[in-house]
């Protein structure tokens, strides 16, 4: 069998309210939205790097009390930035919680309104992680 490369498109992340997620992904994170079509329920996607989050505002079948506090326990979706000062100031000065890395590396944890994980890693720590 011949050998398959893959690539990432995008991740979606089911929410209540696009715009309240908006205002956590956008305003504070600082993630630009992008085009959408015009589907049949309401939502909005995010460009980050060449890859995308689709934010889908639907009915959410996942509890959102009772999962773990630190993101890293929990399904969550990654993404790099240069350096994770700006972002930790942004999410303190909206008030919003995050973890720091358990392993000690260079990446936090926190979660949208709806109680999604999100951890952003500083570009630095890629070199340090394992392949594979």
């Amino acid at each position: 069998m011949a050998t398959i490369e893959y690539t990432l498109h995008h991740a979606s992340l089911i929410v209540s309210n696009t715009q309240q997620s908006l205002q956590f992904y956008v305003d504070v994170l600082g993630i630009p939205q992008t085009k959408r079509p015009n589907l049949a329920f309401p939502g909005a996607w995010l460009k980050v790097g060449s890859q995308q989050i689709h934010l889908l505002e639907l009915d959410n079948p996942d509890p959102i009390t009772g999962r773990p506090k630190h993101g890293g326990r929990d399904r969550h979706v990654a993404m790099t930035v240069a350096d994770l000062g700006p972002v930790k100031q942004a999410l303190e000065q909206a008030g919003i919680d995050f973890t720091l890395s358990i392993s000690g590396r260079q990446a936090l944890f926190c979660r949208d309104s709806d109680g999604n994980a999100i951890e952003i890693i500083a570009v630095e720590e890629l070199a340090n992680l394992p392949e594979g």
